[in-house]
């Protein structure tokens, strides 16, 4: 008695492809998994801004979480010490210690970068 048994590599690889397969739904599930520790992880209301979603690429589905919060670069990057200055008006309006102060100018110390997505990233694993 003999057995023989092939492989259609291309059927295979269509299989996996299927928008409802399993491979979808898992790679969907991690992707949401990696979305909401990003939302936990970025400040303040950034992680309102976190999206998600699975796509097509010529390599086959790819999960993509995106967060488009207008400062997220500066958030993710960091920024370096800079001046503010207004744009509007003549001085900038500060609250110190209760009291209401009047500058032309703030010296801004900088941020150190927070890269949350990539934290996300490396949790969800």
């Amino acid at each position: 008695m003999s057995v023989e048994v092939r492989l259609d590599p291309g059927r295979i690889a269509r299989r996996l492809r299927l928008r409802n397969g399993v491979v979808a739904r898992r790679l969907a599930d991690r992707t949401q998994k990696v979305a909401r520790i990003a939302e936990r992880e970025a400040p303040g209301s950034m992680g309102q801004y976190v999206t998600w979603k699975v796509q097509d690429s010529p390599g086959g589905l790819q999960g993509v979480i995106v967060c488009d919060h207008p400062a997220v670069r500066f958030v993710l990057d960091g920024t370096r010490p800079h001046i503010i200055r207004p744009r509007r008006a003549k001085a900038l309006r500060f609250q110190v210690g209760g009291r209401v102060v009047f500058a032309a100018y703030a010296r801004h110390p900088g941020t150190r970068p927070n890269n949350f997505m990539a934290r996300a990233l490396g949790e969800g694993r």
